[in-house]
């Protein structure tokens, strides 16, 4: 179903114009932050038409829910790359973006997708492990891998910290699909490496369920940090179900698995939640939050509601994308391939106006891993109060066997 069509504020509609298109989750398994994120994305999208486009280019575009479904998601690009001469696509999920590699790639047209799977940062195939090269393929933040990464490194810091002897259990927990699946081999072998007695993932729906069975597991294994690839109603169902057995784990989840959302529908059930984040939360005062918020009103023109940080991880992938077309127009033109060349023009980049919002990124011809930084959050819920505290920040090293990985 296509929910939005071509948007043209403050910029002429007509021959200078590109198509920009963009696929969200808004009804399927992942719509619990599917829609938060596809929001900032359109709001970006509207806001950079109000305000000249890119440099007096319009920006049309269209928003597709493909509730997730793989063969949707390639119908609506070959649709897209047809019918609409289209030049970039912002996407989302990991199996439809993995899927649209290939596409991509022979289609010269870049994909900025909100899957951070690390089979998408190796644009040449440098790594054997690499499953295709991915040279149009880009994402705003650091990999499902690197994320986790980070996080069994503060595990293996907090172990110490908690003066505990021996090896520490680690888990991963998540559905056997390409999302939760995207992590698993490549943070249990760090985890390997960091001294962690690796346990046998547990697999759990991801959709919503009663999960108290695999809870036992966990709690019988002896686990002591268990990282939970999956989001949403699952990651509720999950964390409800190891209370009621009495399974005494640290979880820490992925990116889309940790958020103000969650932890309101949690409840009591939340108790020292790890999780990781690449921007502010809607409350701080960066420098770069003054735009966010009025990307925001383009869609709540009060500037009253409160967004998630997967709301403004959106507005990144927008901005970055619009900085890579400026320079791509003044260097022969907004086509796929400039654009691609425009993500490779900066150090250290941060779009301008989101200072203190967007982390620095750096894209190479050779290396897709923007990011390698990752802020460590603490979640937990008092008294109908959501508590959430920044515990550590983790960089991650450019090392050569994990591109792609």
């Amino acid at each position: 179903m296509a929910l939005t069509t071509t948007a043209s504020f403050g910029v002429s509609a007509g021959e200078d114009s590109v198509f920009v298109g963009h696929l969200a989750d808004m009804s399927g398994p992942t719509a619990f932050v599917g829609k938060v994120y596809a929001d900032g994305v359109r709001d970006s999208l509207a806001y950079i038409n109000a305000n000249g486009g890119i440099n007096g280019t319009n920006l049309e575009f269209e928003t597709i829910d493909y509730a997730y479904k793989v063969p949707q998601a390639i119908a609506s690009y070959k649709k897209w790359k047809s019918r609409k001469g289209m030049v970039a696509m912002q996407g989302w999920g990991t199996a439809d973006t993995e899927a649209l590699i290939s596409f991509v790639a022979k289609d010269k047209m870049p994909l900025f997708s909100a899957s951070y799977s690390g089979h998408l940062t190796d644009p040449q195939g440098k790594n054997p492990k690499t499953k295709k090269p991915a040279p149009y393929n880009f994402f705003y933040g650091a990999s499902y891998s690197d994320s986790c990464r980070g996080l069994v490194q503060w595990a293996a810091e907090d172990w110490k910290a908690k003066g505990k002897s021996g090896k520490p259990k680690f888990t991963h927990i998540g559905a056997n699909h390409p999302y939760p699946n995207a992590p698993k081999a490549a943070c249990a072998a760090y985890a390997k490496e960091l001294g962690f007695e690796v346990m046998p993932p547990v697999v759990i729906s991801m959709k919503p369920g009663d999960f108290k069975a695999q809870c036992l597991t966990l709690k019988s294994s002896g686990s002591n940090y268990g990282y939970i690839g999956n989001l949403g109603g699952s990651v509720l169902s999950l964390v409800k179900s190891c209370n009621t057995v009495g399974t005494d784990i640290q979880f820490m989840s992925n990116i889309w698995g940790g958020d103000k959302k969650v932890f309101e529908a949690a409840g009591e059930g939340i108790k020292d939640y790890i999780f990781p984040t690449m921007t502010p939360f809607w409350s701080d005062e960066a420098p770069g939050m003054k735009l966010v918020r009025e990307v925001s009103k383009m869609s709540d023109p009060s500037g009253e509601q409160p967004r998630l940080h997967h709301y403004i991880r959106g507005v990144c992938s927008a901005f970055f994308m619009k900085e890579a077309m400026e320079w791509a127009k003044d260097n022969g033109g907004i086509t796929g391939e400039n654009i691609k060349k425009g993500m490779y023009v900066k150090d250290n980049w941060v779009p301008q106006g989101l200072e203190g919002v967007c982390l620095a990124a750096n894209w190479k011809a050779d290396d897709h891993r923007g990011v390698n930084q990752v802020n460590i959050y603490k979640g937990n819920y008092n008294n109908g109060d959501v508590q959430i505290e920044r515990v550590s920040q983790m960089t991650l090293e450019r090392r050569s066997d994990w591109l792609g990985f």
